[in-house]
């Protein structure tokens, strides 16, 4: 059974389109020389009301978080119509956070004027990397001038901003790395994202990479610089909550930790993937990734729905589990069990114990922080 209440409830906005794509980006994201903004805006509104019709009755909502993509390049009238008939749907909970991520290089001051009147509360900036010859390298239209100018203008005018960067870059140094990690610090943001690049099946990355044209860096300099930004984040009082996330407390992502405690979530938009309770049942949804044909069939049918299955008690529990153990609070085993019926070997909890990769008291499942360097093979110990 989905169990919403405890865990949040949110919406995932997807908006499509790129003004480049990003050549390390497997996301579902689209460079279009024209677009029908408001067209795609009536048609955010239309799913949303579809998918809603078919719901048990939902708690209010906890977050918002616009996707992309790039949000950012959204009208501030779609996004306030989405925010607007969000509210009128399902009603707001107390301190709601409704996130937009948004590249340096749509960051204007009119257009985050707007999107705060419209509601947004909290701005992710995909900086990426504070090199130039990087930026260029990961196919980013912005420079580090450029990065920093909006990371300022994004404070001065949202209360939340978190900063977004991306290491083990090929060619890399530690050094590098440190002196990255130290200017953006120094910007004083209460949320950063810090994530290490890989090399996703279908992008050019993967390709220049498999045809030898990239080379990954080397694995144990990947893991210095992922002990360097632990040991860091935490001596500046932004400890890791997740695995690549670190915040001041009480300044984590509501929408991100919805997901990770497995809270029920709508998904709308081109390419969204969404988890909600319909006749009791946790029901997984995603929709046609094409803009052009989601947009038809909104038109058509007032949804773009590809996918409507339930979620079997043993799928839940690997989801669940997998969600859970990337987050340093970890996760309720007794909740878990209870929830999908199963039962994880305590032998083998034991073992991944002795081996210091597990911390286990009876009640939460923990990752230790050399256990969340390798959560798949913990996952894999665990579910066989």
């Amino acid at each position: 059974m989905a169990d919403t209440g405890s865990k949040g409830f949110g919406l995932y906005v997807h908006w499509p389109f790129c003004l480049s794509k990003c050549p390390y980006c497997d996301f579902n994201s689209h460079v279009r020389a024209s677009i029908d903004e408001q067209a795609y805006g009536a048609a955010l509104v239309g799913e949303l009301d579809t998918i809603a019709s078919r719901m048990d009755t939902a708690p209010r909502l906890d977050s918002i978080f616009f996707g992309g993509g790039t949000p950012s390049l959204m009208p501030g009238s779609c996004v306030q119509a989405v925010i607007d008939h969000a509210e009128k749907r399902f009603g707001f909970s107390t301190g709601i956070e409704i996130t937009l991520e948004a590249n340096p290089t749509s960051a204007e001051a009119g257009r985050f004027q707007a999107y705060r009147s419209a509601g947004v509360n909290r701005v992710s900036l995909g900086v990426q990397a504070l090199n130039d010859s990087d930026l260029r390298a990961l196919g980013r239209l912005h420079s580090v001038d450029e990065a920093m100018r909006a990371v300022e203008l994004a404070r001065s005018v949202f209360d939340r901003v978190s900063f977004d960067l991306i290491y083990a870059r090929p060619g890399q140094s530690l050094e590098n790395w440190e002196a990255e990690l130290e200017k953006a610090l120094a910007v004083g943001c209460s949320h950063y994202s810090l994530y290490q690049l890989t090399y996703e099946e279908g992008t050019p990355f993967h390709a220049a990479l498999t045809r030898g044209l990239m080379k990954e860096l080397d694995p144990d300099l990947a893991s210095a610089m992922f002990e360097h930004t632990q040991q860091r984040m935490d001596a500046a009082g932004l400890p890791a909550y997740e695995i690549s996330n670190h915040a001041r407390p009480g300044e984590g992502s509501r929408h991100n930790l919805l997901y990770w405690r497995y809270g029920d979530y709508v998904g709308i938009g081109p390419g969204a993937h969404g988890r909600i309770s319909v006749g009791g049942q946790r029901t997984a949804t995603e929709t046609e990734r094409s803009p052009e044909r989601w947009l038809g069939r909104v038109s058509a049918e007032g949804q773009g729905v590809t996918k409507w299955d339930p979620v079997s008690l043993e799928d839940q529990f690997s989801e669940a589990l997998l969600m859970g153990l990337r987050l340093q609070e970890g996760i309720k085993l007794p909740w878990l069990e209870a929830r999908c019926g199963l039962t994880l070997s305590r032998d083998s909890i034991d073992a991944l114990v002795a081996r210091d990769l597990l911390a286990f008291d009876g009640q939460t499942l923990a990752t230790t922080k050399s256990g969340r360097l390798v959560l798949n093979a913990i996952l894999k110990a665990l579910l066989v």
